[in-house]
């Protein structure tokens, strides 16, 4: 142990409770636990919204979408084949690790006391259930065959509250095209997944029938959906996949569009990301508020001290030595603070993530409590980055002790 770790270790073991520089101590600790715990907070709360809401929009829309590039922007799409040769490369794109087929048809529901226009997503035996599973909340899936059409139907709970629907039910969808045509399904499940917007639209069905009522044919469908094991990447994968799906070219001159998710709902995903702007407004600020305490607290401890400053420099002590002593101290302070804060944020992040303590608005947040996401390069990361920040913020004024002169202030003693 060297002169400086010796004396700071002293200084803060002397600290008693009548001391001068005691309470703006504590509140130095204080502000740096309620920092670092506000920190580590907020990004657990912005990277689990920003989870949430990407799995639910992948949810509907998958990672990337392939169709008929003659494809508008309604539901009325037109139709490929439902085995393409080149989706045996796209199968090999590394990054892809599941491909869908769908199909899309809007129609208008009609009950005894309600009616709303939705769009029938029909699907096949190779649809991944696992988003809809975690959200099922009544009922069950559909029993899909690639031999029998199969009536039931996957309802949300929206749709459900708003027609007065319940599993088992049955109801009529009518489709305006000529001619006229309907469909009697049967409620089979109903899922929930907060995000009323896509609620109020979808509902899932047997592929069969859209292809029935488009008057397709067995092997053509709306397009394929693929699904890739890194969102952050799909915009690379999407491309790699264009780049097969380029050289297909149809009998009329049409060829596919390949979309990935981002480009279909840039509205969603531009106002998902301006999340991290937040998140770095409120960091920003968290680390002023932390630094300027722990600026306030070290200058009270050096007036505190002043007289064993002087001391020190009258025994040979150097001021370069001197300032070491105080921002060892500050340190310790410091670490202290981001401790407490830490295990006080990891804390609370686990009661909302287990215990769903806050609750939020569906219709504006689309969940319906705050989630959590705990990160753990995240929690090292406000703790490095708190720790060399308030630091740095304390070297200029511990340059205070240079002007504080022995003669001074022994003087008097």
């Amino acid at each position: 142990m060297n002169f400086e770790e010796f004396l700071a270790q002293r200084f803060i073991k002397g600290t008693n409770e009548h001391s001068l520089s005691k309470p703006f101590v504590r509140i130095t600790v204080t502000s740096v636990v309620l920092s670092v715990t506000v920190m580590i907070i907020s990004l657990a709360i912005i990277t689990g919204f920003k989870r949430e809401i990407k799995s639910k929009v992948v949810g509907f829309g998958s990672h990337i979408q392939i169709t008929n590039y003659d494809s508008n922007l309604s539901y009325e799409t037109t139709p490929i084949p439902s085995d393409l040769a080149c989706m045996d490369d796209i199968r090999k794109v590394p990054g892809v690790t599941h491909i869908q087929r769908f199909g899309l048809k809007a129609g208008i529901i009609k009950t005894n006391t309600e009616i709303q226009g939705v769009v029938l997503k029909g699907i096949t035996t190779d649809f991944s259930w696992d988003f809809f599973k975690k959200n099922l909340i009544a009922g069950s899936l559909l029993h899909l065959s690639d031999s029998v059409t199969t009536n039931e139907t996957l309802i949300s709970k929206t749709l459900a509250n708003m027609l007065n629907l319940k599993v088992g039910d049955k109801y009529d969808m009518f489709f305006v095209q000529q001619p006229a045509r309907f469909r009697r399904f049967t409620v089979a499940g109903i899922y929930d997944t907060q995000m009323t917007e896509f609620d109020k639209i979808y509902i899932l069905c047997d592929l069969h029938h859209i292809q029935k009522l488009n008057g397709w044919s067995k092997n053509q469908i709306s397009g394929y959906e693929l699904l890739v094991n890194n969102i952050s990447k799909v915009d690379d994968i999407a491309l790699s996949v264009d780049d097969i799906a380029a050289f297909v070219l149809f009998d009329d001159g049409s060829r596919l569009k390949v979309q990935s998710i981002i480009d279909k709902y840039p509205n969603i995903f531009d106002w998902v990301e301006l999340q991290d702007l937040n998140a770095i407004v409120l960091i920003v600020l968290m680390l002023l508020v932390a630094g300027i305490n722990m600026i306030s607290g070290l200058l009270i401890i050096i007036l505190e001290k002043t007289n064993t400053i002087g001391l020190l420099k009258a025994l040979g002590a150097s001021n370069i030595s001197i300032r070491k002593i105080f921002l060892m101290q500050s340190a310790y302070i410091l670490l202290k603070g981001m401790i407490i804060g830490t295990i006080l944020g990891i804390a609370i992040c686990l009661a909302q993530q287990y215990f769903g303590i806050i609750k939020l608005n569906e219709d504006f947040y689309f969940l319906s409590q705050v989630p959590i996401e705990l990160v753990w390069w995240h929690i090292l990361l406000v703790n490095v980055g708190a720790f060399v920040v308030g630091l740095a913020m304390l070297v200029v004024p511990s340059m205070v002790i240079s002007r504080i002169s022995p003669e001074k202030t022994l003087k008097y003693e």
